[in-house]
């Protein structure tokens, strides 16, 4: 061993006592020993923690192998679950994956696909598109709904909605494209299915409207009454007056024509009283006329009120029809309030009179039900115009509106009064309204006290004034 040989050489060569040598050899030897242990040791040492690193990268990558394996189940269910058809290329527009809805749909496999490129399943007139559709995408980074035809097995044509996208790595590199499409026949089906539902909805909107319409209408039998009644009063009245002026008018015209002198003309013209009847006669004819005309404009209103046919826009004074309003509300009102309308004479409107008659009646009803116990009951009514709107803002001193309430006034159905008192459609049908005239319906509460809801309407000129 090299401990001993180094022993023998320095005896040799220093003369040496050999005990001395042995025991200085033997001290050399244990050191040697004990260093080599602990290197065998720290060897050991990092082989068991190497290991321990082996067998823990082993388990993550079991554990990313499984996860990768789900993420790969996942997007296999979800890509054969669509139902829209599924094209995956590459940037040189060769197939590289395609979905169960294009096999279902062409009845070609995926496997018959993969490597091909798009012209060979799309139609002969669109091969030149497909070919380009590359370059295409590059300029656009995409195309939304192409009509493109994809040909099946039995060489038909099958004509999509198609959507084309470029297809990125990690690194937003292309690599190349996506196509997703849909039969056209599905969707026109589709479309004729929402046209179908939106026109069902129309109708219901329509229905409701009038179905509020005679609801109200129930509740102003007896305003409309009462405002009927009296022109026609004052007319039966005009008419009496009339007849008894047509009888003396006629016998004195008969005196005329008979024999009678002129001295018993004129007593018989003043025991007739004809001078006081032709200056009476026509102030009666006038007003007669009066009155039936304001019976046939409240009949006329009333027509257009209960009629289910939307009304052509016409141009009409405000002031008028707001108190037309306003008086059949109140004259069916058991209890009136204070009223006070602030309207300009002269302020004229082009819109649809009935929904405007409507949409006022409707909201006086309502302030009118929301001072049912209030003492001093008080309605206001503002008019205003503005550079591109007229206001007309009803308010009364109730109780006003709940914070809770007032993000659902104008939902359907949606009603604070007791059952059988409200239908919760006034407002909802009023809103709808609002927007139909182009304009809005806006509610809240006043400064003070009670609810404020102001209708917004447009200033539109009626066609033909813009030309003068």
């Amino acid at each position: 061993m090299a401990p001993q040989i180094k022993s023998d050489h320095l005896k040799e060569k220093k003369g040496e006592h050999p005990s001395l040598i042995a025991q200085v050899g033997g001290q050399e030897n244990l050191e040697l020993s004990t260093t080599g242990e602990s290197a065998w040791i720290e060897v050991i040492h990092k082989m068991d923690s190497v290991y321990a690193d082996l067998i823990e990268s082993q388990v993550e990558l079991e554990k990313k192998n499984v996860e990768l394996e789900d993420a790969q189940k996942f997007i296999s269910s979800v890509l054969s679950s669509m139902t829209d058809v599924l094209i995956v290329c590459d940037t040189y527009g060769k197939i590289q994956q395609v979905n169960a809805a294009l096999e279902h749909l062409t009845g070609y496999k995926e496997r018959s696909l993969i490597g091909r490129h798009l012209e060979y399943i799309f139609a002969i007139d669109q091969k030149k598109f497909a070919s380009k559709m590359s370059e295409q995408l590059l300029a656009k980074e995409h195309i939304d709904d192409y009509e493109m035809s994809v040909v099946d097995v039995d060489n038909h044509n099958v004509p999509l909605s198609m959507n084309c996208s470029l297809r990125f790595d990690y690194k937003g590199k292309v690599v190349g494209i996506v196509l997703i499409g849909r039969p056209i026949g599905e969707l026109r089906r589709a479309y004729e299915k929402l046209d179908q539902a939106h026109h069902t909805l129309r109708e219901a909107q329509q229905q409701l409207i009038f179905s509020e319409k005679m609801a109200a209408l129930g509740r102003l039998v007896a305003g409309v009454a009462h405002e009927l009644n009296n022109p026609i009063s004052f007319v039966f009245g005009n008419m009496h007056a009339l007849k008894t002026y047509g009888v003396k008018i006629t016998q004195y015209l008969k005196a005329v024509d008979g024999d009678l002198d002129d001295g018993q003309l004129d007593r018989l013209r003043q025991e007739l009283n004809i001078d006081r009847i032709l200056d009476d006669i026509l102030p009666l004819v006038d007003g007669t006329l009066e009155g039936a005309e304001r019976v046939s404009d409240i009949v006329q209103e009333l027509r257009q009120f209960s009629s289910s046919q939307e009304n052509a826009a016409e141009q009409f004074m405000l002031r008028p029809m707001v108190e037309t309003a306003v008086n059949w509300v109140l004259s069916s009102a058991p209890r009136k309030p204070n009223v006070s309308l602030n309207c300009c004479a002269d302020l004229e409107v082009f819109a649809r009179k009935g929904y405007v008659h409507q949409i006022i009646i409707n909201l006086m009803q309502n302030a009118l039900d929301a001072l049912c116990d209030k003492r001093t009951p008080k309605i206001s009514i503002d008019c205003k115009c503005g550079d591109e709107q007229i206001i007309i803002s009803i308010s009364d001193n109730g109780t006003g509106i709940s914070e809770q309430d007032l993000s659902h006034i104008f939902e359907p159905f949606y009603t604070t009064k007791d059952i059988g008192q409200g239908t919760g459609l006034g407002l909802y049908v009023s809103y709808n309204m609002a927007e139909e005239l182009g304009g809005d319906l806006i509610g809240g509460n006043n400064l003070d006290d009670g609810a404020v809801f102001s209708l917004c309407l447009p200033i539109v000129v009626p066609k033909g004034e813009n030309d003068q």
